[in-house]
């Protein structure tokens, strides 16, 4: 059996025909993308897209319907997993590069951000329920994300990974609080101190690990994803040592539908989000234990598939002006990323949650808001 035949058949479950006429068929313009993808698994497949080897006209469905069948890198590529596989195991990377996702992803450039992101500057799942547009829906998140922490005038609020600081700002302006925001990215830091100039909000670059205070409310929106299976007691330790009695602490995830402590992607761990894992509702629940109660999780994931895709817009409009900085090359792995990432959302393959804690022992019932 030759490799093209060998690839032909991994996928004879997916309705994806190798040069094909369906939109989600790919178009393959090197021979060598089928031993290629045969040895290196999903790292290979997006390594040769960067490459341009092979083409598809609706990325999103391909990979739908590829994660639909669970096609994994068990049975392809599997030689390439064995190292990062052994490090996840033998290492707790999160802690050892604390500040390399801010140097490797965040602080690539925040002309970047501000043209796929939009006025928002939130680089997380918005809430698209009554919304036409991504500002509207990234405004409606942060506005139910301060519902839910029912923050009230003079309260403090500390942001665990607070971005580009967008949130804060609309926190002090609209609900009257004082925050802190932290974040390991020098970029976003700068970006977050120039817009809450005059608020009474402050941004450390700084590891959570080693951060103290005490505050009314705690959120972390988009970070717990950087931090690792072998961390989220320490995590959650943090935001119990943090919280005052009566306070309110709200996670903002992406979510994975099993429990694993092995390497993440390898192809999302290389180019995206270093060292990157995603949690489970089971290994949350277990790193919270007899710290907080779970109050309310709400889940809406199918929202981020939207946001990826309006994203992915902003981004290709503003490729003519971005191009003077980035390569041919990162832009098609940034289309990857991206677009990748929108089939694994509407395979239901990845989750998003809201998921609100308080100390164990509150007495009063918590109402929380859609």
């Amino acid at each position: 059996m030759n490799s093209k035949t060998a690839v032909q058949n991994i996928l004879k479950n997916t309705n994806v025909i190798i040069n094909g006429k369906n939109p989600w068929d790919p178009q393959i313009h090197n021979e060598k993308f089928y031993s290629r993808v045969l040895s290196g698994g999903s790292l290979a497949l997006g390594e040769s897209y960067m490459d341009a080897w092979w083409d598809v006209k609706d990325l999103p469905e391909m990979i739908r319907r590829i994660v639909k069948a669970r096609l994994d890198d068990k049975k392809i590529g599997i030689r390439k997993l064995i190292i990062p596989y052994l490090k996840s195991k033998t290492l707790n990377l999160q802690k050892l590069n604390a500040y390399k996702i801010g140097k490797w992803h965040y602080d690539i450039g925040n002309e970047l951000y501000q043209k796929m992101l939009g006025k928002s500057m939130q680089y997380s799942c918005a809430y698209w329920k009554d919304a036409k547009t991504l500002d509207e829906a990234q405004k409606n998140k942060i506005d139910l994300i301060c519902k839910k922490l029912k923050l009230k005038d003079g309260e403090t609020l500390l942001d665990i990974g607070c971005g580009w600081g967008t949130l804060l700002k609309y926190a002090a302006k609209n609900y009257g609080i004082k925050g802190i925001g932290l974040t390991v990215s020098e970029e976003q830091a700068k970006f977050a101190r120039e817009i809450n100039k005059g608020l009474p909000v402050k941004i450390e670059v700084a590891d959570y690990r080693t951060f103290e205070g005490k505050f009314d409310k705690i959120v972390s929106v988009g970070m717990i994803e950087h931090v690792g299976h072998k961390n989220y007691r320490k995590f959650m330790e943090v935001a119990e040592r943090c919280l005052k009695e009566n306070g309110i602490f709200l996670l903002h995830t992406i979510g994975s539908n099993e429990s694993t402590t092995g390497p993440g992607d390898p192809w999302v761990d290389k180019y995206i989000f270093p060292d990157g894992k995603l949690p489970s509702i089971a290994q949350l629940s277990k790193a919270s234990e007899k710290l907080f109660m779970t109050e309310d999780i709400h889940s809406f994931g199918p929202y981020y598939a939207k946001t990826l895709r309006a994203w992915h817009e902003n981004f290709e409009r503003a490729w003519s002006e971005l191009k003077k900085n980035y390569s041919e090359k990162f832009k098609r792995m940034w289309d990857y990323y991206l677009l990748m990432f929108v089939g694994t959302f509407e395979a239901r393959h990845n989750q998003l949650w809201q998921i609100v804690y308080r100390k164990i022992g509150a007495k009063d019932v918590y109402e929380s808001v859609r």
